[in-house]
């Protein structure tokens, strides 16, 4: 079957792949391997039993699978806070703050309502290695925690949730938001309620789309990866920025006054500089993956900022982050991550943080971004071929090297085996679309030939 955990969790159609029994299950597994450590030892030595924080976005499935996973964990001595509709970093904020073992996600972020999927997070909020992912779905098949009579844990609303994580972002800023006219797209998901209510506590005139969650609508054609309502929006409206979300509201794009897109790339550059200025960039260095754009790491070389490059996935930037004692990192799809806030990237964070630097500096949004050009970057998924084969193949190696040479320094090129699919993902960024599309087109040709199956 291959592994279980992908990159960001458990993730399946939910009833099909991903059903209440699974649910159930990896909660249980979960309850034994999260709760064997120091920690809960002395909790049980105390006569207490741990506690998990468990939350969720708004689409249906939702409802079933947390009520499984609360079950789940109930039934093998766990107390359980039950956060109803958070953000997932609200989530990972919430198992910090409330000092609990550990924390549970039912989300499948930016993916249509039918799909759902359950991730974790360790004690202090943070996202679970793969070891210890492999751990828990190795004890799907092991003893169960079973305790009887008291020793069975309770479920109780997480009561003031929203408060707290609503609290904690606004205690980021350092100035007021006012004279700001901000719309927000929340993608009918679960910053619905609490992205405007931050950025209208925060100063800013607040317009809203995107924020009537029905269970259903989720990521239905708005959010951040349906971007041209928020971008309308905008411009009808006058407004000064726009914030797109996706579904759990771990990711942050944004539209300047005249309706461009400023993507997390581009984010990531105006954040750092401005971290840098005030002396919060640790290090002066920011982390970013293969796939972020030639043109961010040609601005920050020019302002003095060193990069750390890891592979794609926030993870990996998480990773990254901890290792080298960084404060800022993210990827160019808008999870960005500031370890001095968070644990996990957190799209309403960095929006309240972009909208701050505009109102700090009285630049426009444009303006910001034009820190960075944008190199046309185009990527094309060749499939059907055997992505095995990729890493080490002479002929590929040449073409790519020949693809080099002809760009210079005004382009380069990334060739990716997928990790779960029959498929090589193609990259170009040069300094026309036109040229990025040819040479992508080529490099595609070849791994076609050499690779086809």
């Amino acid at each position: 079957m291959g592994r279980l955990f992908g990159t960001d969790g458990v993730r399946g159609l939910a009833n099909g792949d991903l059903t209440a029994g699974l649910a159930l299950g990896l909660s249980q597994a979960a309850a034994w391997v999260l709760t064997r450590g120091r920690h809960a030892d002395e909790l049980r030595a105390q006569g207490k039993r741990p506690t998990a924080v468990v939350a969720r976005d708004p689409r249906v499935s939702g409802e079933f699978l947390t009520a499984a996973v609360a079950s789940g964990l109930a039934s093998s001595g766990i107390d359980v806070l039950d956060a109803g509709v958070i953000p997932t970093p609200a989530a990972a904020f919430l198992v910090s703050d409330a000092n609990v073992d550990f924390g549970v996600m039912v989300s499948a972020s930016h993916n249509p309502m039918p799909d759902n999927g359950i991730k974790f997070f360790s004690f202090g909020g943070t996202k679970l290695p793969d070891e210890v992912e492999d751990r828990i779905e190795r004890a799907l098949d092991e003893q169960k925690l079973a305790p009887v009579g008291a020793g069975v844990g309770r479920i109780r609303r997480f009561a003031d949730a929203e408060d707290r994580y609503l609290l904690h972002l606004l205690s980021t800023i350092d100035v007021s938001l006012q004279g700001l006219h901000v719309v927000l797209d929340c993608a009918h998901g679960a910053a619905s309620g609490i992205s405007p209510q931050a950025f209208t506590d925060a100063g800013a005139r607040v317009t809203v789309i995107g924020a009537d969650p029905n269970g259903l609508n989720i990521n239905d054609g708005v959010g951040s990866t349906y971007l041209d309502p928020l971008q309308r929006a905008v411009v009808e409206a006058g407004a000064d920025l726009g914030i797109a979300h996706d579904g759990d509201a771990d990711r942050c794009l944004a539209v300047d006054a005249r309706g461009q897109v400023v993507d997390g790339d581009q984010i990531m550059a105006i954040l750092a500089l401005s971290m840098k200025r005030r002396g919060l960039l640790a290090k002066n260095t920011l982390a970013v993956t293969v796939m972020s754009n030639l043109g961010l790491k040609r601005a920050m070389r020019a302002n003095g900022i060193e990069l750390v490059e890891t592979k794609v996935g926030d993870r990996y930037v998480l990773e990254a982050l901890a290792e080298h004692g960084l404060s800022l990192g993210g990827e160019q799809s808008g999870h960005l991550i500031m370890s001095d806030h968070a644990t996990t990237g957190d799209g309403i964070l960095t929006g309240l943080q972009l909208a701050a630097e505009m109102a700090r500096t009285g630049k426009t949004l444009e303006e910001l971004a034009s820190v960075m050009t944008v190199f046309p970057q185009v990527l094309e998924n060749v499939r059907g071929v055997d992505r095995t084969k990729l890493e080490g193949h002479r002929g590929i190696a040449a073409a790519i090297a020949e693809v080099e040479a002809e760009l210079g320094d005004s382009g380069r090129v990334l060739l990716r085996a997928s990790g779960t699919e029959p498929m090589v993902r193609v990259m170009v960024e040069a300094a026309d679309d036109a040229t990025a599309r040819a040479m992508a087109d080529r490099l595609a040709a070849v791994v076609k030939a050499e690779l086809a199956v």
